[in-house]
């Protein structure tokens, strides 16, 4: 990073001053994101004190949505706050996250009973190839309009893009369990809230570290399934089958009660650090990026 900061032209080296890095955004603290979550939190204790003192139905869709969303939002947001240089918008980001969550749940829900009959270690990697193609599907509408040749571009539409998937596909879970549990509140809550502190570990960070890869592998406007590509779809594909089989695994070893979230738990390291190579790559060529423009 030093030898980067070295390249840059002197009227660029004043205006970031002798502690800016590629890693700050000046004037900025990006901490919006604890606001969405601490509030996100906020409003949903709030929804179920009043779903609890009222028991009135109409509202509990609403609770479950929020507590559903609360994380997705909330780790989508620290990403895009620390989108530095990149030119890209909210209204953009958001819509990653509508047709990544929409296009990508109706998707999975139409091919995966077609393809998956039983549920087993082996189908469980199915589900990872599946999932992993169709949230793609919402980057892929939103890299329609764009010139998408950024890392860290396709980094950040990839996390809201496989966050939207998680959310609604959280909603989902979270409403089958308050119908099997014949309407427990309580089953629907511990559901909601597991769910949500797993969510950062899973779909999110899959499918950033995809389309990172994708975009920072594009030439002149086009995509391209190079080798490098197709190692990321693998790479993304074997952590989710793992994430969904493993527990079947720990289970042999460990209380029954505590292998979900050991196993799920540990692929979810392992993702994160992939993404984080992936980040510390984007911010790298953002940087170098920079060098090119004010050399120009």
């Amino acid at each position: 990073m030093a030898q980067l900061r070295e390249e840059l032209p002197d009227a660029t080296r004043r205006l970031w001053g002798p502690e800016m890095t590629f890693d700050t955004v000046p004037g900025k603290k990006a901490h919006g994101w604890w606001q969405v979550l601490l509030t996100g939190l906020s409003l949903y204790c709030l929804g179920l004190a009043v779903l609890i003192v009222t028991e009135n139905p109409n509202i509990f869709p609403t609770v479950v949505m929020l507590g559903t969303f609360l994380v997705p939002a909330a780790y989508v947001a620290f990403f895009y706050e620390r989108r530095y240089l990149s030119d890209l918008s909210l209204p953009t980001t958001f819509l990653s996250f509508f047709y990544g969550g929409v296009l990508g749940v109706f998707a999975a829900a139409f091919l995966e009973p077609l393809f998956i009959q039983r549920l087993d270690f082996l189908t469980a990697f199915e589900i990872g190839l599946i999932e992993e193609s169709v949230k793609i599907i919402g980057v892929l509408v939103i890299a329609r309009h764009q010139r998408h040749d950024s890392e860290l571009d396709g980094l950040i539409l990839g996390a809201a893009a496989g966050m939207g998937f998680a959310a609604l596909e959280s909603t989902g879970y979270a409403f089958t369990a308050f119908l099997r549990s014949q309407g427990s509140l309580s089953v629907t809550v511990a559901v909601t809230l597991f769910r949500g502190i797993l969510s950062p570990l899973g779909h999110g960070t899959w499918t950033a570290i995809l389309a990172a890869v994708l975009f920072r592998e594009s030439q002149a406007g086009h995509f391209r399934l190079n080798a490098r590509v197709r190692g990321a779809f693998l790479t993304v594909v074997v952590l989710h089958g793992l994430w969904d089989s493993l527990p079947g695994v720990v289970a042999a070893v460990v209380r029954a009660d505590l292998d979900i979230f050991i196993a799920q738990m540990s692929i979810g390291v392992i993702g994160l650090f992939i993404l984080w190579r992936r980040w510390r790559e984007a911010v790298r060529l953002q940087g170098r990026r920079l060098v090119v423009d004010s050399a120009s």
